[in-house]
């Protein structure tokens, strides 16, 4: 468990924003890793985002059009040869893993507040 407090000033650069998902597959040869396309609403259209949640995840299609928490502002990130630029944003491991989603619809990039 990591308990390092820091401050309001460095958690506001962690950009937490709600991505509606357009498309998800396995990437192949990886037993973790699914190829997310995920709205945010910008005018640079959806961006792709690697995760290692197939384990999760019974089918990957079932994840088309659920709205999921994403860490957007970090460096975009090579993964197996692709470019991710993001990250999806779960609570939990094993038994407890889940992902977090609003309650409702909203907009695609809704940032957490």
């Amino acid at each position: 468990m990591h308990n390092e407090r820091i401050s309001i000033d460095d958690l506001s650069k962690v950009e937490i924003k709600v991505g509606t998902i357009v498309s998800a597959e396995r990437v192949p040869e990886t037993d973790k890793l699914l190829r997310l396309i995920v709205d945010f609403g910008e005018e640079t259209g959806p961006r792709q985002i690697v995760s290692g949640i197939a384990a999760y995840v019974a089918e990957a299609t079932a994840l088309v059009d659920r709205q999921l928490a994403f860490v957007t502002n970090l460096e975009p990130r090579m993964i197996r040869g692709l470019e991710s630029n993001g990250m999806l944003f779960a609570v939990g491991s094993g038994e407890s893993f889940a992902f977090l989603t609003p309650d409702r619809r909203v907009p695609p990039g809704t940032s957490a507040r």
